[in-house]
């Protein structure tokens, strides 16, 4: 058997071994965890007005060394950034039947988070360069029904916040970062999810950093801030003895992270630069032994931005390869590395295309409170749907530690599969 055979017809693999599960959970953390349980406090929170209405001390620590090291005002930690998302919608003043502009290339949660306030998502385009929301997709979006835009920063790098804060400015639209892919990266001078009015980071177990589950919202602003806490707490029973009186969207929630998951955050937090570093290593590495694969395009990093790689997303000249997505990415797999060939178009789910989310009936699209007909089909995003449909190749680069060796192995994987590109085509 020749020995660039691909491992599809036969061949030998070219990457021999399955690569480790990321871990980034050492013995700091598991120091930190145990005082907390020597200390019997796992939680200090009570759902009324006090001191431990925001928390115990390891809560409260954890906020503050977020909020210095993102240099914002204010932190507020939640037991997942689903939660942290929900929160961020209901604490910026959106009413029922607003209408909040949205990517379909992300995570169900981000859209999901609009409709828990009766809010209805309207789905914009992406760049096909970032896959993050373009500005000029979200200004054809705006109708005078919208409040709000939530802007995602995808696969590890911020979108162009400045011309979205300038769209924002333009249209009197509030705007949160959804920064759970990108926690470290930089706009400027300035960390992706700082930019908007609200943004934060998640804390699931395969992100940069984490908690096993749980999130931290990021703001500047004192009544945004006060918002979150009384979201996250069961604010409806503070509100009085707080003299808050702006009650809206104050319905009772439990999104409140414990002790022991802020303890393992104050040094997963202390680790986050050296694991950016190492991941923007591996990342260069692969870049530069993909140079020259026709047809194949590595990720592109916006103008005045870092890329801190949660997915190392490339894309496919399927007409210039003469072959499909498909069959290039069994190939790859067959090798032994693990891409994947879709992502997300969130606006195709069922739950957009029946217009079916709270009871069976159609709310809250079939409601007073819905103003127009918001278009859902296949169309309005023609962006994210080719992309999702037949170009875009992704490596999982957030689930795996990896190091140089494997980083060769991979490149060696993907020349060995384009020296055999003939045999894929269709």
């Amino acid at each position: 058997m020749n020995k660039d055979t691909l491992a599809i017809f036969g061949g030998k693999k070219t990457v021999k071994k399955l690569f480790t599960k990321y871990r980034s959970i050492g013995n700091e953390e598991m120091n930190a965890a145990k005082k907390v349980i020597e200390s019997g406090n796992l939680s200090e929170y009570i759902g009324a007005w006090g001191k431990n209405f925001f928390g115990g001390p390891k809560v409260l620590e954890f906020e503050e060394v977020v909020a210095k090291y993102f240099n914002v005002k204010h932190a507020v930690t939640v037991n997942s950034w689903t939660s942290g998302l929900v929160a961020a919608v209901s604490s910026i003043g959106i009413e029922p039947g607003d209408e909040v502009i949205v990517t379909p290339w992300t995570m169900t949660a981000t859209a999901t988070a609009i409709l828990h306030c009766n809010a209805i998502p309207v789905f914009a385009d992406i760049d096909p360069d970032t896959y993050n929301l373009s500005a000029s997709s979200i200004e054809k979006c705006i109708s005078p029904y919208t409040r709000a835009i939530v802007v995602v920063d995808i696969f590890g790098q911020s979108a162009d916040m400045n011309e979205i804060m300038l769209l924002a400015n333009k249209y009197n639209l509030k705007v949160i970062s959804d920064t759970a892919q990108a926690i470290g990266a930089l706009y400027g001078s300035k960390y992706a999810g700082t930019l908007a009015d609200v943004g934060g980071f998640s804390l699931n177990y395969h992100k940069h950093i984490h908690t096993g589950e749980g999130g931290v919202l990021v703001t500047n602003n004192d009544q945004i801030a006060e918002r979150l806490q009384l979201i996250r707490n069961h604010g409806e029973a503070v509100v009085e003895d707080k003299g808050v009186m702006n009650i809206a969207n104050m319905v009772g929630h439990n999104f409140r992270l414990g002790e022991i998951e802020c303890a393992i955050g104050i040094e997963q937090l202390k680790k986050l630069p050296d694991i950016i570093f190492q991941r923007q290593h591996l990342a260069e590495m692969m870049t530069n032994g993909l140079k020259g694969l026709k047809g194949l395009t590595t990720p592109k990093i916006g103008v005045n931005r870092t890329h801190v790689y949660y997915i190392y997303a490339m894309q496919l000249d399927i007409e210039l390869l003469k072959t499909t997505r498909e069959k290039i990415c069994k190939a790859l797999n067959a090798e032994g590395v693990p891409v994947v060939s879709k992502y997300q178009n969130i606006h195709l789910l069922p739950i957009y295309q029946r217009k079916i989310a709270f009871g069976s009936k159609g709310f809250p699209w079939t409601s007073d409170i819905c103003k127009r007909e918001v278009s859902y089909e296949k169309g309005i995003c023609p962006i994210a749907e080719r992309l999702n449909d037949e170009t875009f190749l992704g490596f999982n680069i957030c689930l795996y530690s990896l190091n140089e060796n494997d980083i060769n192995s991979i490149i060696a994987a993907f020349h060995k599969v384009w020296k055999n590109i003939n045999l894929l085509k269709s």
